[in-house]
């Protein structure tokens, strides 16, 4: 059982409320009771005051292409900051696939406007941690570089 941050007790305070050990995990139960994983809350942006949420962009952008959501390895969306919005959405992708392209294919599934990355950059390989999930730290080290 987990009880406290070793010798943090600031921390400590801020991730537990009311006895609970907030995760950060975005979950929902279905019908039948079973509970479902669905992101995290750290996989948003804020862009002019709305919550962007990533992963659901990703599934957008995969959808777009006929690719298998649950497919790694081929689009991760990272935030950066952007001086008049705050943030703004960038797009690594194996894929070639134009700013233009994507801008179309998202709009025609009804995706809102600030939901679409301002920047897509083609890379040969997405960094992947041991689990396979994209390594989030060095994809915003990627978008960052221009």
């Amino acid at each position: 059982m987990f009880e406290r941050y070793l010798a943090e007790d600031e921390r400590t305070r801020e991730v537990f409320l009311d006895g609970w050990f907030r995760t950060g995990d975005l979950a929902r139960f279905d019908d039948d009771e079973f509970l479902y994983i669905e992101g995290r809350l750290s996989r948003f942006s804020k862009i002019a005051g709305e919550m962007v949420p990533h992963e659901t962009v990703e599934t957008k952008i995969l959808e777009s292409l006929g690719v298998d959501p649950g497919e790694q390895g081929i689009v991760t969306v990272v935030d950066v900051p952007d001086k008049s919005k705050g943030e703004m959405v960038v797009l690594l992708t194996t894929r070639d696939l134009s700013k233009h392209e994507l801008r179309k294919r998202l709009l025609a599934a009804g995706v809102p406007i600030l939901w679409i990355p301002k920047v897509v950059k083609r890379v040969t390989t997405l960094p992947l941690l041991g689990s396979g999930k994209a390594d989030l730290a060095k994809c915003r080290q990627l978008a960052m570089q221009r």
